[in-house]
């Protein structure tokens, strides 16, 4: 789909050389990057919206026509135009180690005619983990909002929802189709997302894409462009917070214990170069922790009072961590053949060198069998390292089918002997298997047995034929941590980041104390570990009242009980549920795959809706919110009537599902490769016209289609009768090998 979209913006930078605007053109004329870095330089960098284009006879500058030969035919898949910009704003509320995101924009339809009218593309990028949250557009004839709606028949409904209306093109890039914008009209919109802000060694990092390109600046000189930018950081802590780096040129406007707001207001000739790039620290080098409580809203529908326990690890470097005993355990299926098998094992390798001599690792690697690197944990020595090295180069060969429960059982049973340390299996698949349930059941059994300090379990899911709610709830059951890298480029970068939070346990075994007298109800309900790569933020509802001292009591790399004695805060300008959403989504998500409980569906469903955030049983629609329909709807006078909006715009465009799904398991069983789709095979007609139009289309693209009417009714029947055969003949010769596969099934 990406590929396909930067193609359709490839057509439609061309298709913008059309465009006359006037002797005093401030901007030079759209170009298209070179061959080698096409694909990726024509992705959204930043917020922007795109003329749909299926017919190329109404691409003109509605201010200056510039009388051009009409063109014949049509753009199928339509091109993309990129609308100019005419101004941008950004704001980033920075709260414990998340970010929430506005963006208020505003294009001009340029490149359509003013009589006519064409749908808009709008695209968002985000930064780590975006969620998009909702969506306002205006245009000349109306306004739309997104909302999230209860469905109970998804199947149907994604069946019927179309890819071109909207939904993710890649993990980070949300899109979503404005049906019937009238040429030389301007479009508003206001988006808001949620994403995680980075951490490393107490510092906090916060990345917004924003890297226009020239052609999104307006023709003319005098044409205002405003650009302002303002970031919000709330620690949640009552400690002291320092702006380390910023990418913008911001200003400190607001300072208080615990707070910092900064902005950046300007007129520029040009929109931003650069992404937005804010880092920040808060904590001091030793740990730190606080509470949060906060009453619910009127509009809550749960009325239980909220908490939030907030963890940093602090900036020491020097702090020690544990002990590991590490079993890698790795999906080498058919599927994972390739460029995403490299990956892994090229972060597997990462992951070893990155081992002390005193930790001990084993590694398995499955398909259908299970393949040991050895029948006992082995010393991280260098020696050893390479060794292990060696052996994956040589038996990492993608082959065969997926059976996860045989090495997660040998895992175990490789940890059962372990002591003095943090043992640890770190689990990497991309495939659906049918046991998944029984292998949880499994696993909750024999972890329980293991107490307090039992073996944890960190998943890392690939693509999206897995199911990730079952990696998720894998690892809540054996407190350890989950990640994924839904895009397939992603792999080596999100494993080894994966790895190196398991592998920096600096407090395990978390309880807080006093809890007793409270009817408490966490997300998520094992506490993990406390990693010095990571926060750990953990919500809660109660009933009852809550205690006024509280701390958290864990267990040191020396072995020792360390206690951490919380500060207690009110939370008045962070909005704990909204804070915590996706978090308590996605736990209670998995809950619900797991148990099949019906309530907690409609649960999540409910915090979806309430928090807009999407979920597996909710889905994002776009509603036309008409001012004049408003006013037809509340007053009903005569006036309102006439002012009823266009019936040929649809009031509602159901969107497909923005989550990942329960996995696929068909796709697994067949080793499709993640991101690989199956490919219908067309009909013989379709191959004989497609065959055709290849071997004409360098001549088409070369002279308009108006010249070549001209240049044929000059020409005498015979010499037409002759040049048709030559070309059917063509057409043959192009398309040999698909007559011969349509020519296959035939006697």
């Amino acid at each position: 789909m990406a590929d396909d979209f930067a193609k359709a913006v490839d057509d439609g930078l061309r298709l913008s050389k059309r465009l006359y605007f006037g002797k005093d053109r401030a901007v030079t004329p759209p170009r298209s990057p070179a061959q080698m870095e096409r694909s990726a330089a024509l992705l959204p960098a930043s917020p922007m919206v795109y003329a749909v284009i299926p017919d190329p006879s109404v691409v003109d500058n509605p201010d200056i026509p510039s009388y051009q030969p009409h063109v014949h035919g049509r753009c199928d898949p339509p091109a993309l135009i990129p609308l100019q910009m005419n101004g941008i704003e950004v704001e980033a509320d920075c709260e414990l180690d998340t970010a929430f995101v506005r963006v208020s924009g505003s294009w001009r339809v340029h490149c359509v005619m003013g009589s006519k009218w064409c749908d808009c593309r709008v695209a968002i990028p985000m930064g780590e983990q975006g969620s998009v949250l909702g969506l306002e557009v205006k245009v000349s004839k109306g306004s739309y909002v997104t909302q999230l709606v209860a469905v109970e028949d998804k199947k149907d409904i994604d069946k019927a929802a179309r890819a071109e209306d909207g939904g993710y093109l890649q993990p980070h890039i949300f899109t979503l189709r404005i049906p019937r914008v009238d040429g030389g009209s301007n479009i508003s919109i206001k988006v808001c997302w949620s994403q995680k802000l980075s951490y490393c060694n107490g510092q906090f990092s916060l990345s917004v894409p924003f890297t226009f390109p020239e052609y999104v600046t307006p023709a003319g000189k005098k044409i205002s462009k405003k650009e302002k930018i303002q970031v919000n950081v709330d620690s949640g802590t009552g400690s002291e917070v320092l702006c380390k780096t910023t990418s913008h040129p911001l200003k400190e406007v607001r300072r208080h214990v615990g707070k910092l707001a900064f902005l950046y207001e300007s007129e520029v000739l040009t929109w931003s170069k650069a992404d937005l790039n804010f880092s920040y620290t808060v904590s001091p080098a030793t740990m730190l922790g606080s509470v949060l409580l906060q009453s619910p809203s009127m509009h809550d529908f749960d009325q239980r009072e909220m908490f939030c326990l907030y963890l940093l690890p602090g900036s020491q470097q020097n702090r020690k961590v544990f002990r590991k005993d590490v079993v890698f355990v790795v999906d080498i299926s058919g599927s994972m053949k390739g460029k995403l098998l490299e990956d892994a094992k090229n972060a597997l390798s990462t992951a070893l060198r990155k081992l002390d001599p005193k930790d001990s690792f084993c590694i398995l690697a499955f398909n259908s069998e299970v393949y040991q690197y050895s029948t006992s944990m082995v010393l991280a020595t260098s020696e050893a390292i390479e060794g292990a090295i060696e052996w994956i180069n040589n038996n990492f060969i993608a082959s065969g089918g997926t059976d996860i429960l045989q090495p997660l059982n040998k895992a175990l049973d490789i940890l059962s002997d372990c002591q003095g340390s943090i043992a640890t299996i770190f689990l990497v698949t991309d495939g659906t298997v049918e046991d998944e349930k029984h292998i949880c059941d499994v696993m909750k059994s024999r972890i329980k047995k293991g107490g307090s300090l039992c073996p944890r379990i960190f998943t890392f899911g690939i693509g999206t034929y897995c199911n990730h709610h079952f990696l998720r709830m894998l690892a809540i059951i054996g407190r350890g941590q989950y990640d994924a890298a839904y895009d397939v480029g992603s792999v080596e970068l999100r494993m080894e980041s994966l790895f190196f939070r398991a592998s920096s346990i600096v407090l395990a075994d978390i309880v807080i104390e006093p809890l007793d007298d409270l009817e408490v109800e966490m997300c998520p309900s094992r506490l993990p570990d406390l990693s010095h790569a990571s926060p750990l933020a953990v919500f809660g509802r109660y009933h009852g009242n809550f205690p006024d001292h509280l701390q958290v009591k864990g267990i040191s790399a020396d072995w020792s009980t360390h206690m951490i004695d919380l500060k207690i805060l009110k939370a008045k300008d962070i909005l704990l549920d909204r804070l915590f959403a996706k978090q308590q989504i996605d736990h209670f998500t998995a809950k619900a795959w797991f148990s099949e409980d019906k309530q907690l569906e409609e649960k999540v469903a409910k915090l979806s809706i309430q928090s807009g955030v999407a979920s597996e049983f909710t889905r994002m629609i776009l509603i036309e919110a008409d001012e004049a329909t408003k006013a037809t709807e509340s007053a009903g006078s005569d006036k309102a009537r006439r002012k009823m909006s266009d019936p040929k715009i649809p009031k509602q465009i159901m969107l497909r599902n923005l989550c990942i799904g329960f996995g696929n398991l068909t796709a697994t069983v067949e080793n499709i490769p993640p991101g690989a789709e199956q490919v219908k095979l067309p009909e013989a007609a379709e191959i004989l016209v497609k065959a055709a139009s290849n071997c004409c289309g360098a001549m088409c693209d070369r002279c308009c289609c108006m010249c070549c009417i001209q240049c044929c009714s000059q020409l005498n029947d015979q010499f037409v009768i002759v040049m048709t055969q030559l070309c059917s003949a063509l057409a043959c010769f192009g398309c040999f090998e698909c007559c011969s596969i349509c020519c296959s099934g035939n006697d």
